[in-house]
Order: C-alpha cells, then structure tokens, then sequence
C-alpha cells in the first residue's frame, strides 16, 4: 500500500479548537483529552494491528478477531424468483418477514412484528423455541401460504459458531436471554425441530446469518459493487467478500468457491490487548460501567451503545475537577452511569454542525444545567473528540478492508441509528478513507434492514446453491 504524505492525514484529524475565555482552563482540558486525539503515525499504528489480528484469524491463530466463515460463497445473480421468508431474532421484539423476488430482486415485502415474554427469554429454550415456530406458523397462515413450500433465512443476533450455511452454534445467550441449555447447540437445528412439532407449515431453514452479513447482502441489491457491509448503530460489526483461497475455516466440501463472505466480528477487536496503547481512563471507567468487563473493546470506543457514556464520563471528571459548569451544583445527575446517551451526542454535533448551541442548552436543561457560553463550547468540544475518534478507528478498519480486497471499485453497505442520526460521521468517514487508502475508489450506501431483507435474501442465494449440488 502507498501511505500518503501523512501530513494530510495528520491535519485532517484534527479537532475543531477550543476557544474558551480563559486560556489556562482551555489548555488543562486539551491536555486531558489529547490521548484522544489520534496522530497520523498513532491511526498508521491502528491499521497496522487490525491488519495483523485479520491475518491471525483467517489463518486460525490466536486473534481477538473471529473472522468467522459465513458459507455464503456468492451474492445473487438476478435468477432468484418467488416467496421467501426471514425470522429476524435480536431483542425482545422479532419479526418474520416475506419478501417476494423477480430477477433477483424486491418486488413485494409483507412483515409482522411479535414480542417475546420475559418467561420464555429464561429456562429451557425448547419453549422460546416454540414459540417462535408458532409466529412463523401464524404469519405463513395469515398470508395463506401453508401449503407452498418457503426457504427461511434466520438472522440470529447473538455470538455463534458457523459449522456450514445452515449450522450456527450459539456460544453464549446476550442482552436478556438466558436459556442455558440452548448454548453449544445448533440454533438452526432448534428451529427446525419447533416446526416439525408443529407439522402445520412448509417452512425450511436454509440458513443461519448475523443482521451485519444481510446488510452486505441487502446492499448487492441496490449496487453490484457491494463487497463490504458495515453495522453502525447500538453495536458495531463488519464483514466483507474474502479470496475463498485465503480461507481455512471450512468445514464443508469446497466447490470452487471464488469468494466467501466473512464476518469479522469487529467489536472484541482489542479484547486481547492488542489495543491498550490507545485506551484512556475514560475508556477504563466506561467499560467498568458496563454490563461485560474486558470484552467488546472495540465496540466500547465506536458504537451507540457506549459512545454516549464517554462523552459523560468525560464531562463528569472535567466536572470534578472544576474545569466545567464551576459553581454548578445541580450536576449530580450527569454522575450517573448511562444517564447521557448517544442520541443526545448527535443532537449536540447537530449544533457544532449549525454553529449554534440551542440543541446543546436545552439537553444540559434536562440535567438541571444552565450552561454558559464557555460550559457550551467544552460539551461540544469533547462530543466532537469522542465522535471524531470513533469515525477515524472505523475510517482506518474500513480503509484496511479496501486495500485487502483490492477490487476497482467497492461500496459499503452500512446501517445502523448512530450512523444514520449522527450528523458528521459520515463525511468524516469519507474524508478518512480517502486519505489512508489514498486511490481506492469507495462509495457508502444505507441499506436499511438487512436482518429482515438480507435474510429472505440469503435463504434464496441457499437455495439456488442447493439445486446446483443436487
């Protein structure tokens, strides 16, 4: 790869600069937030780690990436025709979804939405599972399709083992599942078997996928060009089109397969130290504040569900050490744990965006603060640090994917609520990559819903996979 004058990148990351009325407080908080703001040498450093854990793992060494083979050798080919279906599993509230097909592509799509009870998210997963073939049954009938045969793709939102296309394996139940005796066991394989107690459908699960992998999917539809696909929202992934050669995780008979996609599993990226030099005390006291200690490094420092939290263990500690809403002591409530989320980030980016402040007083409102101008400038300031850092790390994973896969041209799928509300990571993205993968042609796309589309999708690419081996 040819690094460019790294000067460019080095004035491209740069922050906007504080300008407060005292300069004596401006330069305390520039030094306590200078670890996180990256040099170019400092993002060359990153990209040169995430290279390294990407190797390891598609060669099977130790590596804090999975680079797990999802068996989904080819993306469609505008022969796909008919009905198929999606069981889109990831919270507490799932969806089956219908999507109908000609020359490969959405026509028609029909989706009901059905909630899962706190009892049946704990115990035995033999009734969770049940149930869910007992919604799929109920959405097959109501659409009157009982009798025709319907290829199922399952997204299935929680950390697994792909043995082939249709074998996923769960490794451990998260958010607020527990059904321990679901754990080590094919999740396909539990679907399957609800159904067939049931008997009253035609349903068959041909594959088992994760919402970042759909999204790759759901975006070939919108560009051919598609080769990489990006979750930017509460969690974060990313998974992209391999050389099949460079692969030795396949269980299955290879066919002269050209490509594959592989999910990396990007958000326990660091999980085994390889990215301690860049993590502050922020960093260690958010990740204290969370539900899994020491785990989803990566994801800690980018997605939704945390990038809220750094911002307010930020603001708590310059509040602590007097360097922010000084003589302010209706604060309190900024101490609290998880009390600033990350929708509010982007409301406050909004303002740094406009050049105003009405977005920024009236969240410090909520929080019993009345701000002045110079409190203003700092909350906007460390929003801006905490999001420019998170659109850089991903810049600099999404650049490296470039350069891996070495094609003309390549478009990013990407979906996710903190890529879709946040007012400046995209441009930010684009100027990044630019810069680190200089001559790379990218363009980024919002494919929306690839958990639901892309899995209705995969199981037609499955099918058509399976009537060529017959």
């Amino acid at each position: 790869m040819v690094v460019p004058a790294d000067h460019a990148l080095h004035e491209a990351i740069q922050v906007s600069p504080l300008i407060l009325s005292d300069d004596v407080r401006r330069q305390k908080i520039e030094n306590r937030l200078a670890k996180m703001r990256f040099s170019a040498a400092t993002a060359r450093k990153i990209q040169d780690v995430f290279i390294s854990e990407m190797n390891k793992g598609i060669h099977q060494q130790q590596s804090s990436l999975q680079m797990e083979n999802t068996y989904i050798p080819e993306l469609l080919d505008g022969t796909e025709e008919g009905l198929y279906l999606a069981l889109d599993l990831g919270g507490t509230n799932f969806r089956v979804l219908l999507l109908e097909l000609a020359h490969g592509a959405p026509v028609r799509q029909e989706v009901k939405r059905y909630y899962i009870g706190s009892e049946l998210r704990v115990g035995s997963a033999i009734p969770l599972f049940d149930y869910l073939a007992e919604c799929v049954s109920d959405f097959v009938i109501s659409q009157g399709l009982q009798n025709v045969e319907l290829p199922l793709g399952f997204t299935f939102s929680f950390p697994m083992i792909q043995h082939s296309l249709d074998v996923g394996v769960l490794v451990t139940w998260t958010k607020t599942f527990n059904c321990p005796d679901a754990v080590n066991k094919d999740a396909v394989r539990l679907l399957r078997e609800a159904l067939d107690r049931r008997g009253d459908t035609k349903v068959k699960v041909l594959a088992v996928l994760n919402d970042t992998t759909g999204t790759l999917v759901q975006g070939s539809t919108l560009d051919h060009n598609t080769a990489i696909g990006l979750i930017l929202g509460t969690g974060s992934n990313a998974c992209y089109l391999e050389r099949a050669d460079r692969v030795e995780h396949w269980e299955t008979e290879r066919h002269g397969e050209k490509e594959v996609i592989i999910d990396i599993e990007w958000g326990a990226f660091g999980d085994n130290g390889v990215l301690d030099f860049i993590k502050t005390d922020f960093d260690r006291e958010n990740d204290a504040n969370s539900l899994i200690v020491n785990s989803f490094t990566f994801e800690k420092y980018i997605a939704g569900k945390y990038l809220g939290e750094v911002v307010r263990v930020i603001l708590a500690k310059l509040t602590k050490e007097k360097l922010l809403f000084v003589g302010d002591s209706t604060s309190d409530s900024l101490l609290t744990p998880g009390n600033l989320t990350t929708d509010l980030v982007s409301h406050v980016e909004q303002d740094s965006v406009d050049g105003g402040d009405s977005n920024t007083k009236e969240i410090l409102g909520k929080f019993g603060i009345i701000p002045d101008e110079d409190d203003i400038r700092i909350v906007q300031y460390v929003c801006e640090v905490a999001s420019n850092r998170a659109a850089l790390l991903v810049s600099i994973c999404l650049a490296s994917l470039l350069d891996r896969i070495d094609k003309e041209q390549v478009t990013i799928a990407v979906d996710g609520s903190l890529y879709k509300h946040h007012p400046r990571l995209e441009g930010w993205m684009k100027q990044y990559m630019s810069l680190l993968s200089p001559g790379r042609k990218f363009k980024l796309i919002h494919a929306e819903d690839g958990s639901g589309k892309g899995a209705a999708l995969v199981s037609a690419i499955a099918q058509r996979l399976q009537k060529r081996l017959q």
